[in-house]
């Protein structure tokens, strides 16, 4: 089982050196269906802006967040390819490439940033990288307007034909990353441990005891904190597992352990990016928060109507409002991961501090379907290499593949160009 750093790894007299050095950690984050853009955008730019209606739950973190307005994705636009906008955003967002019109076989987009990240420093962690979500992948069939599915649902591309497959049940991401097992024996060992009743914990407390005598009191403190961590997280996964409709895994064949209640199952899904960065078992992650099109039920937070419908809102101000809630929604969510990664030393930084996390849609306004000034906002310091605080305006036009340029530099990945930038993005140090 993997731990996080401690003081007892490193010499001493080479600590404040380790901890200056800590690596980036990179994740995305996808919203479908757009924003409520003037519930989004900031009236003034720089720092001090009041934050609009939908970003407020991100109030405590208003200095740790870089809110970037006028930023495009060209190749989502139809560029004479007709209707298709959902399938589009979602494929282009990481990739910054023209989707192929095609509901067969034949799909083709191009790498996304975080395998092209993955590719170049993967080779550092156990795993090159973290692909979640809480709507499952599909690679096949029409599902927007002549596009396949597997653009409309896949966010994370190896190659431009080959999607990676996102895991939306926590349990099973909790046996890959914590029972340092492959996939194919995760189904195995689950059903051992069920027969058994033990813990992830059971199997290295001995270990962790051993451990505990050798380290000071501040490595103490970090590892029964850690471990503690890991355990809550896995009891929750297995009451979600048993909070589960029989009829409903039943009818969409759902492993066991994915939650009915999907704010539980967003914050299960953020947790293992938390634990996942705190381990250094990966240092890029995508979350996709539902498939672009999604027409979920937002009745938990008053809202019945499903999101897509009401995100062609045709100027009603009751469906605006109601967007703007389940936006709010969404940010609450980004809220609670970053709480969790601002809570945990990371050296002499927070967990926080050592990332770059992108929150953002491949849709402007919901209604009209265009993919210009973008709802984008990134969290985290970068290792010290980004002036958050600010609202910052970009020229029409400005690629979102210019930022993803900016980001690959500061991780080691750097590369003169991605997708359709056209150089990094200015101003974000």
């Amino acid at each position: 089982m993997a731990l996080p750093l401690l003081e007892a790894m490193s010499p001493a007299l080479a600590l404040a050196d380790a901890a200056r050095k800590s690596p980036l950690r990179m994740a995305f984050i996808y919203i479908p269906n757009g924003i409520h853009m003037p519930d989004w955008t900031p009236t003034t730019e720089g720092a001090g802006f009041t934050l609009p209606y939908v970003l407020e739950p991100l109030k405590p973190f208003q200095k740790d967040l870089l809110v970037l307005s006028g930023l495009t994705l060209d190749k989502a636009r139809a560029n004479g390819d007709g209707a298709g906008d959902h399938a589009r955003a979602m494929s282009t967002f990481l990739t910054g490439r023209q989707a192929k019109k095609t509901h067969g076989a034949d799909i083709k987009v191009g790498i996304s940033v975080d395998q092209f990240a993955a590719e170049r420093i993967g080779k550092h962690t156990q795993f090159p990288s973290l692909e979640l979500g809480c709507d499952r992948g599909l690679n096949s069939g029409n599902c927007d307007s002549g596009y396949s599915c597997a653009y409309s649902a896949n966010i994370s591309w190896r190659t431009e034909s080959t999607p990676m497959a996102k895991e939306v049940n926590p349990r099973l991401v909790f046996e890959r990353l914590f029972a340092n097992q492959s996939k194919d024996d995760v189904a195995a060992a689950l059903g051992k441990r069920e027969r058994y009743r033990l813990s992830v914990l059971d199997f290295v407390m001995d270990d962790a005891r051993q451990l505990k005598t050798k380290l000071g009191s501040n490595d103490q403190r970090k590892l029964d904190e850690y471990l503690a961590a890991v355990r809550a997280l896995e009891t929750r996964i297995v009451k979600a597992g048993q909070g589960q409709s029989p009829a409903k895994v039943t009818k969409y064949d759902t492993p066991s352990g994915i939650p009915t209640d999907y704010k539980e199952h967003l914050t299960l899904m953020a947790d293992m990016i938390v634990l996942a960065f705190q381990s250094d078992l990966t240092r890029i992650a995508t979350l996709v928060f539902a498939n672009d099109g999604s027409n979920r039920s937002y009745s938990f937070i008053g809202v019945p109507e499903g999101h897509h419908d009401l995100s062609h809102h045709g100027g009603s101000k009751d469906k605006q409002k109601r967007i703007r809630q389940i936006n709010q929604f969404h940010i609450a969510q980004l809220a609670y991961l970053l709480q969790k990664l601002k809570s945990i030393t990371d050296g002499e930084r927070s967990l926080l501090d050592s990332s770059m996390i992108v929150y953002g849609s491949g849709i402007g306004d919901g209604n009209a379907h265009n993919h210009d000034n973008l709802p984008i906002l990134v969290a985290g310091h970068g290792g010290g290499t980004l002036r958050t605080g600010r609202h910052i305006r970009f020229p029409k036009e400005t690629p979102l593949m210019n930022l993803y340029v900016s980001m690959l530099d500061r991780v080691g990945a750097g590369t003169k160009s991605f997708g359709d930038s056209t150089g990094p993005l200015p101003n974000l140090g």
